[in-house]
């Protein structure tokens, strides 16, 4: 990847932070489900709102210039990104989960990013011990997770597989995905006590409570259940130092079935360490979840998964630019 050449590409990057809290904002006032459907006046909208016009002027203006509305003769209107995805009650709404997650618990977290840099430890999963933080994350986590999680079940092939173990599987968005296009598969989750109230309601609604079961506790100190014919660690590898990365690797390979299949789904940068931005900055964020995390590529996650005994490893994109699977076998004739 080229380097920067012009000072207006560092600015761009400096002010970045500016556009992300001025969309969590029209999120947070709920703008863009005010807007569906139909272009309204800036005093209508300061009418809606409760914000003094003066004041909304500028967040509007700041939302026009970043292309997430349009401004036609003094009436304000979605763009269409921001209607397909933003709008509350649109099939692909995915405004929670910036808006409770990135900006109320990523964006604070990321203020530590100098002391984790140095070794401090941050204990962003501490949150999970509060019941009502905990709904907060797991609702913008399961907003986050039910798009990849419908690629991944077109991704890999599970028919004839009937277990599977979802590691730190948080509010059950894969375990759905995965079942629901797999009815011979029934799945455990293994997650926070704190994450099983909200997981359990995910799993109801999608008439699933009958095959997707929860097993409470730290998946670096609980027990797994097994044996499994398959393993998910969605977003776990990246979360934990690499030596407990490790020992996960270790515990899938030991709960699988000869012939079992772990499919690990994270944030990775290619093997080149050119980028993608995105996904490199995910990975530089999960540093002050942990200061040990590691900072994966497909290459260094199939040589970590070939030195605990799993095969064929092979790497797919999910999120294109953001993450991908790399999914691994268990040899036909593995003990242990």
């Amino acid at each position: 990847m080229a380097g920067i050449t012009d000072v207006r590409g560092i600015s761009n990057i400096a002010y970045g932070f500016m556009a992300s809290k001025a969309l969590f904002a029209a999120l947070n006032l709920d703008l863009f489900s005010r807007l569906s459907g139909r272009a309204k006046s800036l005093d209508a909208l300061a009418r809606e709102t409760g914000v003094a016009p003066t004041r909304l002027l500028s967040l509007l203006t700041a939302c026009v210039s970043l292309g997430l509305l349009e401004n036609a003769a003094g009436e304000y209107r979605n763009a269409p990104a921001s209607e397909t995805y933003l709008v509350r009650s649109a099939p692909a709404y995915f405004g929670d989960y910036y808006r409770l997650q990135i900006d109320r618990q990523v964006y604070p977290a990321l203020m530590r990013l100098d002391e984790a840099l140095r070794g401090e430890r941050v204990d962003f999963y501490a949150l999970m011990q509060d019941a009502d933080e905990a709904e907060r994350f797991s609702a913008a986590q399961e907003a986050g997770s039910r798009g990849p999680a419908r690629v991944l079940a077109k991704l890999v092939d599970l028919n004839g597989n009937r277990t599977l173990l979802d590691v730190g599987g948080g509010t059950g968005a894969f375990s759905v995905s995965l079942c629901q296009r797999y009815p011979a598969l029934k799945a455990t989750i293994l997650d926070f006590p704190n994450v099983r109230p909200f997981a359990e309601r995910c799993v109801a609604g999608a008439k699933l409570d009958h095959r997707i079961t929860f097993v409470e506790g730290n998946a670096l100190r609980t027990a797994w259940p097994g044996p499994q014919d398959v393993v998910l660690a969605s977003y776990l590898l990246s979360a934990v130092a690499a030596a407990d990365g490790a020992r996960l690797v270790a515990e899938a390979f030991r709960v699988l079935r000869p012939g079992g299949r772990l499919i690990v789904h994270d944030f990775m940068v290619d093997d080149d360490r050119t980028g993608p931005a995105s996904a490199a900055l995910w990975l530089l964020a999960a540093i002050v979840m942990d200061p040990d995390a590691p900072s994966l590529t497909p290459g260094s996650l199939a040589t970590l998964l070939a030195q605990h005994g799993f095969a064929d490893a092979s790497a797919h994109d999910v999120i294109p630019g953001i993450t991908k699977a790399v999914i691994a076998r268990k040899p036909a004739g593995a003990t242990g």
